[in-house]
């Protein structure tokens, strides 16, 4: 109990400060409901009713009761019409959210839960049967910061025997929930099973366990370091640089990919498992230049040659074909007849006498590439080049009076070219249209 009440006084809450506890009536909540109101905290109890019981809605009620009593500030909810499919992730959601409703309606800082050490070795022992990350290898943190309060668990030092002691020496009351004695939940099975013969080998065995939380999350904290400085290094703006990446580790490669798919799913992470990452790394790994996967809600993820770009938008263009007469802008640049140019790349063009027409690429587009005999598909020709997806989509071609494509600017132009020492009538010259860089 002292390491408790120390745990609490060094966060240094001021009394008039509001702090949520989130309470289902147990006697682990009740206790930490208890001992907040005796330190004199401004206690505000957050209360859910999840309607799967019948005694539920009376659980309510006392617990609404013994705020009144004990001049707490009670908010309670109601679970209504969820989900039978995967109900304890929708309930845990909702829990949360209604949590951070309270935490933004009493300006507070704090949310209090009541996970103890039996929970911690319960967490422990199933992340390490069913398999898990280095962090998740560690349990639950004694404090987790989000970004505008902070998730305080300071019953860590506590088993449940000795709060449920507590409470009957201290004439505090709380409600049992029967379904914690079925052996249906795989907790409630190493609760009722492999707890106890853990602490028939020490009882203590709960201290042991911190020590090992401690000791993970200091490796998981000094890997994440490495993976957070690796990060401003290679992902910008939706980005990941694959030739630095493949420099990493292989272990720093999947921590790193697990750290960026954070951005994307900040409180649904339980939507991402290895099999999304194993398929992210399948990707990178491929001899295929262009690869696109979708993750779960509709979170795309496109390699681009030595580009990684997450939640991939692909670029969409209106068709349009209009005939060069001075000046012509596409979506990627402009197309202008001159009088003179010494230029000789890609970017100019010498043609004889015909109506050219400007349009964007087409499916099944082919050009008889200059100095080549024989057809080469559009699509080929810029694949080649290594021209990313969203910037094809905007290329546009020249094309004659027959339809023929006589060039693709900037890249590459057909046999149509004429030498800048022949014969031609018309010369057009192609001006990319510049990024912004900013």
């Amino acid at each position: 109990m002292k390491e408790v009440l120390e745990f609490i006084k060094n966060l240094n809450i001021s009394t008039d400060e509001p702090v949520i506890v989130a309470c289902s009536g147990g006697p682990d909540s009740m206790f930490l409901l208890s001992v907040l109101n005796n330190l004199g905290l401004k206690v505000v109890c957050a209360h859910v009713n999840h309607n799967v019981r019948v005694e539920s809605i009376d659980e309510y009620r006392f617990m609404e009761n013994y705020c009144n009593e004990h001049n707490i500030i009670f908010e309670g909810t109601e679970l209504i019409d969820a989900p039978s499919k995967d109900f304890e992730n929708y309930a845990r959601m909702f829990r949360y959210k209604f949590f951070e409703e309270l935490i933004e309606k009493y300006n507070s800082k704090y949310l209090f839960t009541a996970h103890h050490g039996d929970d911690l070795i319960e967490t422990i022992l199933m992340r390490i049967s069913r398999g898990s990350t280095l962090n998740g290898y560690a349990g639950f943190n004694f404090i987790t910061d989000k970004p505008n309060y902070r998730i305080v668990r300071p019953l860590i030092y506590l088993t449940k025997e000795e709060i449920e002691e507590y409470n009957d020496n201290h004439d505090i009351p709380y409600n049992i929930d029967n379904t914690n004695f079925e052996d249906e939940h795989t907790r409630n099975r190493f609760r009722h099973k492999v707890l106890p013969f853990l602490k028939n080998e020490n009882k203590n065995i709960h201290k042991q366990f911190i020590k090992y939380h401690n000791t993970v999350q200091s490796y998981y904290d000094y890997v994440n370091n490495l993976v957070y400085m690796n990060k401003d290094k290679m992902f910008k703006d939706n980005v990941l640089d694959l030739n630095e990446y493949k420099t990493l580790d292989e272990f720093l490669k999947d921590k790193l990919l697990c750290e960026i798919i954070r951005d994307y799913y900040p409180d649904d992470l339980y939507y991402i498992g290895s099999s999304h990452v194993n398929e992210i790394i399948k990707m990178i790994n491929s001899d295929k230049p262009t690869l696109t996967i979708t993750l779960p809600r509709g979170i795309k993820i496109h390699k681009e040659y030595d580009k990684l770009i997450f939640n991939f938008k692909e670029s969409t263009h209106d068709d349009y074909f209009l005939e060069i007469k001075e000046e012509i802008s596409t979506p990627s640049g402009n197309i202008y007849i001159v009088e003179e140019s010494n230029d000789t790349s890609n970017f100019t063009i010498r043609l004889r006498n015909d109506k050219y027409y400007v349009r964007n690429i087409k499916q099944g587009d082919v050009m008889n590439v200059k100095n080549m005999k024989s057809k080469k598909k559009i699509k080929d020709i810029l694949i080649n080049e290594k021209v990313p997806l969203n910037d094809r989509k905007k290329l546009p071609v020249v094309v004659n009076s027959s339809g023929e494509i006589v060039w693709i600017p900037g890249i590459k132009k057909s046999n149509f070219d004429i030498p800048i020492n022949g014969d031609y009538d018309i010369i057009l010259k192609y001006v990319k249209e510049k990024k912004n860089e900013e």
